[in-house]
């Protein structure tokens, strides 16, 4: 790679997910898996049964930015979609690539899961990300001109009227003259420190009274707005200028006497992965002195726009130290992840129509007081079609009740004004036992996390970090209460993470309980992570890095049992990714011996599902739409095929990779309780396996394909099911007979609320 030159970035037509010419079934409930199919040159029984896992992510990626190109999808909502691509694939550069790249530095010569050196893996993403960012750019061309048809115009600085020129300097010098620092680069002035994600101009120039040549730079700090709003067209329009194009029309005002001759944009992505000293003696220095070395992290990804002059764009790659194969023109945008800001615009006719998420109505029955509705029995939430507020009234309720006289929290990502935290320093500052375990190696979240580790230490809160080389990735809250003569725990597991806002766009579940072994299992967890306790005879839980994926395989060898002896045997799977080989070859082993497993993995999949020979009894379909499939859940058949009461139902913190189940402290959670358990099941889970509206589904080959089989000129959609349909856990006294029951295809009959 290190001889190869930059290269510009061109649309093209291409996509590596296929549509297939056969019918691609993507309803799983009412659909055999069809038969499987023979892939020419793959060795089934070598390491050709495994897909390389970052290949599979930008597989993912690519159904992100399809999303941009679908026209069901809103107008607006589709930059979203387009801004969402870009801003993964700049995170995937910073980490996973910065990571190979140091491999190949150290000569590491570690494989991949499917036999792939370092180099190699380097070779392969940087082409399939090459065709990525080209495929962006085509998009965005496309959109702008739709954006046009609706009225709304993105200009370039030849656009501008007169009337234009008026209102925008009057903005460049208050809004964005103050915050800009433009500097001479040459000799006695060099070339200055760009942070990743920075965004800077490069200018040639050239001085009118001397014709002397100058070389300059304007570093664009974050603050400012990257479209700037003009005065509506004749019609109405809504006219913006990108950045960029401002900075052009006044660079005069910037270097008064100078004339340019030439200019560049370019961003710059760098190493953001962070190496902590696994011996250090205060951990929370240690991390504030590694996010330092993050922000001047070497070079990943220099992005430069295409028509730069040749001498210009040498001066960046010389003077930034980057590799020409690291540097990549772009014909169009720079930064596609700041497309974002135009969902701002208030044209709510090009947005999804709003959603306002369901309180949960047995909540509503006791007046609002959680404890009594959790007391009555378990209680499920579907975020976000049931309201993440719930979780946040549970914490300030504990907050604030008299009898409450311990909580526990775990913190992996929460929001920068959280009112979790808010609820455990008021109960701090109340005189209760509080104890939060805040996660600094949350990536990306490490700064968030120490500012509110110290917020939470000032209260009085006893704040814990976990252990240095296993993040604490588990979710889990216990509130302790005194009841009469008894301490009562009332426990909130979860598949998400503690963030009122991610938490409007993720789909994620919360379970409460006041079951008592579950309180006594989520107790023994948190003393293990403040203690070095390892707990032993959970009743409840399972969890890793010691007993899920032992769980895993386990429940995987019973189902084969009961295949053998000619009993159902069934296993329905959801988690964002699945490359942990141990496992994916349990799951291959079942499906030899007659297991059906249906698997719904949004993102990184390196499971090979339909191969003859290896997984034709494996189905694997991604689900991309309005929310973020994030839920992780496991069911098994238990002799009785799915959906069925008998069948064993979990929910986890999880994913089925290698960190997550060997390396970070998840749980696995069983559930008992028969109104929950028919929610996972005959809900959730069914509605995740009929949806066709939003399925990819994966191929023999590695690639994913949408329903060509599919007639109906409206598929079923398991968003729409879940924003349109109540759940049963929380129906309260109405009970579940108005729940729509997938299976069967009728609403339920009888009252579920004593389960």
């Amino acid at each position: 790679m290190e001889d190869a030159t930059a290269t510009e970035i061109k649309p093209e037509t291409r996509t590596p997910d296929t549509t297939e010419t056969l019918p691609v079934l993507a309803d799983f409930l009412n659909h055999p898996a069809p038969a499987g199919r023979d892939v020419p040159g793959l060795d089934i029984s070598g390491l050709d049964r495994f897909i390389n896992r970052e290949l599979s992510w930008l597989g993912f990626n690519w159904r992100v930015m399809s999303e941009a190109e679908n026209p069901k999808v809103p107008l607006l909502e589709r930059v979203r979609f387009l801004a969402i691509s870009g801003a993964n694939l700049d995170e995937f550069y910073t980490v996973r690539v910065a990571g190979l790249r140091a491999m190949v530095r150290q000569g590491s010569q570690s494989t991949s899961i499917d036999g792939l050196s370092p180099n190699s893996q380097l070779q392969k993403i940087e082409s399939e990300a090459r065709r990525l960012m080209a495929r962006q750019q085509a998009a965005w061309k496309e959109i702008q001109n739709l954006l046009r048809a609706e009225g709304i115009e993105i200009l370039g600085p030849s656009d501008l009227r007169k009337v234009d020129m008026e209102g925008l300097e009057t903005y460049f010098f208050e809004q964005v003259f103050p915050i800009l620092t433009p500097l001479a680069v040459d000799p006695a002035h060099p070339f200055p420190f760009i942070p990743s994600g920075g965004f800077a101009m490069a200018l040639k120039l050239r001085r009118d009274s001397t014709g002397r040549d100058l070389d300059a730079l304007l570093p664009v700090p974050a603050q400012v707005e990257r479209f700037i709003s003009l005065p509506d067209g004749p019609r109405g329009q809504v006219r913006l200028l990108p950045l960029e194009g401002l900075l052009e029309v006044f660079v005069d005002r910037l270097f008064p006497g100078y004339s340019m001759l030439g200019s560049c944009a370019f961003r710059v992505l760098r190493d953001s992965d962070l190496e902590v000293e696994e011996e250090a003696e205060d951990l929370v220095r240690e991390f504030e002195t590694a996010l330092k070395r993050r922000r001047r992290g070497d070079v990943m990804r220099l992005k430069m726009t295409a028509d730069a002059p040749d001498d210009l764009s040498q001066l960046v790659v010389s003077s930034l130290g980057v590799a020409q194969d690291e540097v990549v023109e772009i014909p169009g945008i720079i930064g596609i992840a700041n497309l974002s800001a135009l969902c701002r615009i208030d044209r709510p006719d090009l947005l999804w129509k709003p959603f306002t998420p369901r309180v949960p109505e047995r909540v509503q029955d006791f007046e609002g007081d959680i404890f009594a509705a959790i007391q009555q029995k378990d209680m499920l939430l579907h975020h976000p079609y049931e309201t993440f507020d719930t979780v946040v009234q549970f914490l300030q309720q504990a907050a604030r009740d008299p009898n409450v006289v311990a909580i526990k929290q775990t913190l992996y990502r929460t929001s920068r004004d959280s009112p979790i935290v808010a609820a455990l320093c008021e109960a701090a500052e109340d005189g209760k036992s509080v104890t939060a375990l805040v996660e600094l190696k949350a990536r990306f979240d490490e700064a968030a996390n120490i500012r509110q580790s110290r917020r939470l230490e000032r209260a009085g809160v006893q704040v814990v970090y976990g252990f240095v080389d296993w993040k604490t990735h588990a979710k889990i809250s216990t509130v302790v209460r005194r009841e009469g003569n008894e301490l009562v725990t009332y426990s909130h597991f979860g598949t998400g993470n503690y963030h009122p806002g991610t938490a409007n766009i993720y789909t994620d579940l919360s379970l409460f309980t006041c079951d008592k072994a579950m309180g006594i299992d989520a107790t023994r967890v948190f003393n293990y992570v403040t203690g070095y306790v390892k707990p032993e005879n959970l009743e409840a839980l399972a969890i890793s890095p010691h007993m899920i994926k032992p769980r895993i395989l386990e429940s995987l060898k019973e189902e084969i049992a009961h295949a053998k002896a000619g009993r159902p045997a069934q296993v329905w799977v959801k988690v964002n990714a699945i490359t942990e080989p141990e496992v994916i070859d349990a799951l291959y082993e079942a499906s030899q011996a007659g297991v059906k497993i249906d698997m719904v993995v949004r993102g990184i999949c390196s499971l090979r599902a339909g191969v003859k020979g290896l997984s034709e009894n494996i189905r694997v379909k991604s689900i991309i739409g309005r929310f973020l499939e994030h839920s992780r859940i496991a069911c098994f058949g238990n002799g009785h095929g799915l959906p069925s009461p008998e069948a064993r139902v979990y929910i986890s913190s999880a994913d089925w990779m290698e960190r997550n189940l060997n390396r970070r402290i998840e749980t696995l959670v069983e559930i008992t309780n028969p109104t929950v358990h028919a929610q996972i099941l005959d809900q959730i889970m069914a509605a995740n396996m009929h949806d066709i509206a939003q399925s990819w589904v994966a191929q023999p080959d590695g690639s994913f394909a949408r329903d060509t089989g599919n007639t109906d000129p409206n598929p079923f959609s398991c968003h729409s099911f879940f924003m349109e349909n109540p759940s049963l856990s929380g129906r309260g006294r109405v009970g579940a007979q108005d729940v729509h029951d997938l299976i069967s295809g009728r609403k339920r009959v009888g009252d579920m609320t004593s389960g």
